[in-house]
């Protein structure tokens, strides 16, 4: 799942991305409002975290352009300011949720997680592909009744395989959702998952469900021996 942080802080904006990026999510990082807001508008993320005091566009007005705009990914709004009136202005410009700093990391995870189960409600909770299970609320995997242990990132690519399940999927499309925008490594990394992904849910089970379409990409299928 990729996110956007609009954080003018570059330590607190660093550790945010490398602590959510343990957690499975690949994060584009911006440190003024109007590169945040251009980012916002151009890519389809499944969240974003602005921060209120922005250089250049402040946080309200950020979270409003792309409320003008149409655009309804889940806004988490962060700021120094402390208040009931700065949170109800936060929420009437069209952000979802509010977090004061000083926060809590293991509650800004948890309010992001149920911000995109909300946002994503067009999107099945549980993805299943014959007898492969993938939650990604719960970043759990399972083939028929066992559980598969894949680390934040196998697991991001399968779900993006998983959510477009039957179809080709590019090299270059993972990249695009998994990895974030500073990525300028070999999209042949691509395969170094997917062959992770095969030793751990099909050749265990003497089955195949990644396929490799030559030329294109590949194809998540309900599994066969």
């Amino acid at each position: 799942m990729r996110i956007l942080v609009i954080e003018d802080e570059r330590a607190l904006a660093a550790s945010l991305r490398h602590g959510l990026m343990a957690e499975g999510f690949a994060v584009d990082v911006a440190h003024d409002g109007l590169t945040g807001l251009s980012l916002a508008r151009l890519h389809g993320y499944r969240a974003v975290i602005c921060d209120i005091m922005l250089p250049g566009l402040n946080g309200y007005r950020v979270c409003a352009a792309l409320r003008a705009d149409g655009v309804d990914t889940p806004i988490l709004m962060l700021t120094a300011k402390d208040g009931e009136y700065d949170e109800a202005e936060a929420l009437d410009t069209g952000a979802d949720d509010y977090l004061s700093k000083p926060f809590s990391y293991v509650v800004l995870v948890a309010r992001l997680r149920a911000l995109i189960r909300r946002g994503g409600a067009a999107r099945p909770t549980v993805l299943t592909v014959g007898d492969l299970r993938i939650d990604p609320a719960e970043r759990r995997c399972r083939r028929g009744d066992a559980e598969v242990a894949l680390t934040a990132k196998e697991f991001a690519v399968l779900a993006c395989l998983g959510r477009r399940a039957g179809e080709v999927v590019t090299k270059s499309e993972i990249i695009d959702e998994v990895w974030d925008q500073a990525f300028d490594g070999d999209v042949n990394i691509v395969e170094v998952y997917v062959r992770a992904l095969r030793r751990k849910m099909d050749i265990p089970f003497g089955v195949r469900s990644i396929e490799t379409v030559r030329g294109a990409g590949y194809r998540l299928v309900a599994a066969r021996a």
